[in-house]
């Protein structure tokens, strides 16, 4: 088995390197009068981790809410 997480691992990180090598170009990214200038394969990256941190941090909020609502008073 643990060839097969080995094998799983390899492409991912495979596919990972092929998505930065074919996004280098540079992109504008403006919110709320900021403004950055990246590779598209970074704004992704930061976006996608920007986006698992609050995810997760919702779920957990969440999570937490409901327990308490069904523990008795």
């Amino acid at each position: 088995m643990r060839w097969v997480y080995l094998i799983v691992i390899v492409v991912f990180v495979a596919i990972i390197l092929i998505f930065v090598f074919q996004n280098l170009g540079v992109v504008t990214m403006s919110f709320l009068g900021f403004s950055l200038r990246a590779p598209l394969s970074i704004v992704a990256a930061f976006m996608y981790v920007l986006g698992a941190l609050t995810g997760g941090s919702l779920y957990a909020l969440l999570r937490k809410s409901v327990h308490a609502s069904r523990r008795p008073t």
